[in-house]
């Protein structure tokens, strides 16, 4: 096929935005201002972390102390919601960011979700908490794809996948975060006082976003040129079309099978601990170390995904996770708990952030945004039905163990869809696009 080499788009400043570094280009090194934007975007996915995380720490307190009548199934669905708001957000921020610019996307989505978490503090019922929840989602959503989209602009490209894993270390961190302060917070002050905290990215990080993050827009480069042909869209059109098509499928399906999965641990786990025997602290040391797991597992699956790819070391990843949720129903000693617990946060978030190195690295620039968006959005239909059917499991008399079943089953399929997607690109009809010094998979 001929391709018509493009003129590389210009690069919009914002007033008080430090100047975008080349955008997509042949980076050879990384700059001082690019350090310092990735800095601020790892930070606002640490907050984008915390408030999707500390709703898992405080269920327990809302079905308990509320007097909003709540049942696990009621809460499950509750818990949804964001998951519904981060759906919507991640479909939308991604076009967006490839369209009116990464920097206004990604400080219009911190301010939407830290704003909204904070007025969870304040709900008077349920059905408040839950449409305040399911709007700070469309900021968490909206996010991330954003953030990982410029990221993957300012830095060297060989450096582009193991940047874009390390980024997503911030949830699971923001998520221990939770877990720590939930443990001093709740019993002093309330569960209440866990969704304030949210009032900190708004007071700090958002401000050094406005001074550091660089303004991009539908960046087209030398990258870009003989992939795109003049008139192309880079819309969700050219994502399910050839020679996109199969690909965009199989990695929105195993992202749905992995934050099925990984959602469903962090919005469960401490009630599923405490419904086991365990106190409120010692639930939410459990979470702890799950987080923590996962946390580890953006460091070793940045390196692994370096050394062998990622879409291999993603297969690997979700084949432990299934492995140490199953052994957590044989019903194994309390450290061994904590061992497995720690293994399914790396299996669940490394195969997370894998996938979404494999996407940034494997579209082009003009449609980066818009992929990670797809992927992400159309993933957050495994989030949002996990928390549900984890409720229902447990309303139907089914037990702890059937939640760490269905998530086992959810990261065993993400493998196998994984294995699929690595079957699609090897065959070099689904991308033909490999940016230089990316990883291979």
């Amino acid at each position: 096929m001929n391709h018509t080499p493009s003129v590389a788009a210009p690069q919009r400043s914002s007033p008080g935005a430090a100047a975008p570094s080349t955008v997509d280009g042949p980076a050879s090194r990384f700059s001082k201002g690019s350090a310092a934007a990735v800095l601020v975007c790892w930070l606002l996915v640490v907050f984008d972390g915390y408030d999707l995380i500390v709703y898992g720490t405080v269920q327990s307190s809302l079905i308990s102390e509320t007097g909003w009548g709540l049942t696990k199934a009621t809460a499950g669905t509750i818990g949804s919601m964001a998951f519904v708001g981060m759906m919507i957000g991640a479909i939308f921020a991604g076009r967006m960011a490839d369209s009116w610019g990464r920097r206004r996307t990604i400080l219009g989505c911190a301010i939407v979700f830290s704003i909204f978490t904070s007025l969870c503090a304040f709900a008077p019922n349920a059905a408040v908490f839950g449409g305040l929840r399911l709007l700070a989602g469309i900021g968490l959503g909206g996010l991330v794809p954003s953030a990982n989209a410029l990221v993957a602009e300012l830095v060297p490209t060989k450096w582009r996948s193991t940047i874009a894993t390390l980024m997503m270390s911030g949830v699971p961190i923001g998520g221990s975060i939770a877990a720590l302060i939930g443990i001093q917070l709740i019993p002093a002050f309330g569960w209440q006082s866990m969704f304030l905290v949210a009032v900190l990215a708004l007071m700090i990080v958002v401000p050094l976003g406005l001074k550091y993050l660089p303004e991009t827009l539908a960046p087209v480069s030398a990258e870009d040129s003989g992939t795109r042909n003049i008139g192309e869209p880079i819309g969700f059109k050219s994502l399910l079309r050839a020679p996109y098509l199969g690909v965009s499928l199989l990695f929105a399906l195993a992202t749905i099978a992995t934050l099925f999965a990984w959602y469903g641990l962090g919005t469960w786990l401490p009630n599923l601990m405490q419904l086991a025997g365990y106190n409120l602290g010692s639930a939410l040391t459990f979470a702890l170390a799950l987080n923590l797991g996962a946390v580890a597992g953006s460091v070793i699956t940045a390196w692994a995904g370096t050394r062998f790819g990622p879409i291999p070391t993603a297969i690997a990843a979700a084949a432990v996770a299934a492995v140490a949720l199953v052994v957590l129903v044989t019903g194994p000693p309390v450290t061994v708990v904590y061992l497995m617990l720690v293994l399914a946060g790396v299996g669940t978030h490394g195969t997370q952030c894998l996938i979404i190195a494999a996407v940034a690295s494997h579209y082009p620039g003009h449609l980066r945004g818009t992929a990670l968006g797809w992927a992400l959005g159309t993933g957050r239909i495994g989030a949002v039905a996990a928390p549900q059917i984890g409720g229902l499991l447990l309303a139907a008399g089914l037990g702890v163990d059937s939640n760490f079943l269905a998530f086992a089953g959810a990261a065993a399929i993400a493998a196998v869809l994984l294995a699929a997607v690595g079957l699609k690109l090897k065959s070099k009809s689904a991308i033909p696009y490999t940016p230089t010094g990316a990883s291979n998979v």
